[in-house]
């Protein structure tokens, strides 16, 4: 049903409306929502800021996974998440690698892009005359914009003129490199944008003889040189398991990898499992997940087709597993100021840095990806996932303690599956 003036409407005007026009049984709708609400009004407020037309919380477990070694520094990982058996696989991982050197990693960029796209009608050589002119121009409108940037030792450390006409008739850009320190930085980075294509509009209209027309001022979400790696090494023998030397599983592990490296149907969800660790630190630390999806995939995609993030070799008798991505996250501005649980999880990983926490970042999805592999080369993927699933299976059908017991008991050694739950506990 069409509703005007619905941003305009209070919060209980808003529920009232979505009661009456939605659902059958009101006072169970409103229970559902109700129930999320926080008894703190004050915290309940700054929620509802978050976002508009907000009518309540949307809960997901916050878990932690202990004992990662970074660097020779211990941290314990907050990690935000829906799914079954990811922390404890991260928290598996972790332990793994905590007495064979845990995990290193290294920065091998910062830099992120942003873009004016413009349409021009005249010569591209008097452009590219007017862009040079005026460059000390465009840098010097932004100044006042940079002044708190530069002072924490980021700010605009490149722009350059773009032909794209190849691509799209009369289509330019003037690309930015900015670095932003500790921020994320995308409202600095657009402000920056905006205020230079305003300035070019004026300086256009005096100095070209063909039209300027600007199209959109924005960040671009793709950062290739804004970079971490995350690696963990150990000799072979120490991968020994009951059923296979240490030779062997690397053998068969480096072939998994080779196989997300060549087949882009198993990349994808290689990848994805890489994405669980990610995201799940990305959400706890109020960082844009949408966004670092986004970045991460087209990395994958960069050489023309889609492949792993992570690779794996033997060499000299040691295992080699790494993980290279891009990944822009920020420690200060957006959410992490303000939400009671993102400044939590950034105290909770000691305060770092954004290059920090990019590390930190990376080093789960490491520890994820291995995990994950080793299970699919081993006992198989989903004997620990529906080992962590039987809870949520036990909780659909409204177990009581004692049928948990009994159905804990009874898949110790055996594949739990729904239909064999149902049989067990006699619902039909």
């Amino acid at each position: 049903m069409q509703i005007n003036g619905f941003s305009k409407l209070s919060k209980k005007e808003k529920i009232n409306w979505l009661l009456q026009t939605y659902f059958h049984n009101e006072t169970e709708a409103k229970r559902v929502l109700t129930q999320y609400w926080h008894n703190d009004a004050k915290l309940q407020a700054l929620h509802d800021g978050f976002i508009e037309n907000s009518i309540s919380n949307f809960f997901l477990p916050y878990g932690i996974a202990p004992n990662f070694k970074i660097d020779n520094q211990l941290y314990t990982i907050p990690m935000v998440i829906e799914e079954s058996s990811v922390v404890a696989a991260a928290s598996k991982a972790a332990k793994f690698w905590l007495d064979k050197g845990g995990f290193k990693t290294e920065i091998l960029g910062l830099t992120k892009i942003g873009h004016i796209h413009f349409l021009y009608s005249g010569s591209t050589q008097e452009l590219i005359q007017f862009f040079r002119r005026n460059r000390p121009l465009l840098l010097e409108a932004i100044a006042p914009l940079e002044e708190n940037m530069k002072k924490r030792g980021g700010g605009v450390k490149d722009l350059n003129l773009i032909d794209r006409t190849s691509k799209i008739d009369n289509y330019y850009q003037i690309e930015f490199k900015f670095e932003t320190a500790d921020a994320m930085g995308a409202n600095f980075i657009n402000s920056v944008l905006e205020e230079v294509a305003e300035k070019l509009k004026i300086l256009a209209r005096h100095q070209l003889t063909g039209n300027l027309n600007i199209l959109m001022s924005i960040l671009s979400n793709y950062t290739p040189d804004c970079r971490v790696k995350a690696i963990v090494n150990c000799p072979l023998e120490a991968l020994e398991t009951n059923e296979m030397s240490g030779i062997e599983y690397a053998r068969k592990f480096v072939t998994a990898i080779e196989v997300a490296e060549k087949e882009p149907y198993r990349a994808v969800t290689h990848n994805k499992g890489i994405m669980n660790g990610v995201d799940a630190v990305v959400l706890a630390t109020g960082n844009d997940f949408r966004a670092i999806e986004a970045n991460a995939h087209a990395y994958a995609s960069s050489s023309g087709q889609y492949t792993s993030l992570s690779h794996a070799k033997i060499e000299n008798g040691q295992f080699y597993f790494w993980l290279e991505m891009p990944l822009s996250v920020g420690t200060i501005g957006g959410i992490a100021g303000l939400h009671p649980l993102v400044k939590f999880s950034i105290q909770l990983l000691q305060n770092p840095s954004a290059e920090k926490l990019m590390k930190i970042i990376a080093s789960a999805g490491l520890a994820q990806n291995f995990a994950a592999i080793n299970s699919l080369i081993t006992s198989g993927i989903q004997k620990g996932h529906m080992k962590m699933h039987l809870n949520n299976l036990l909780n659909f059908v409204n177990a009581n303690e004692k049928e948990k017991q009994i159905a804990y008991a009874y898949f110790n050694d055996k594949k739990v599956s729904f239909s064999a739950l149902k049989k067990l506990l006699n619902r039909n």
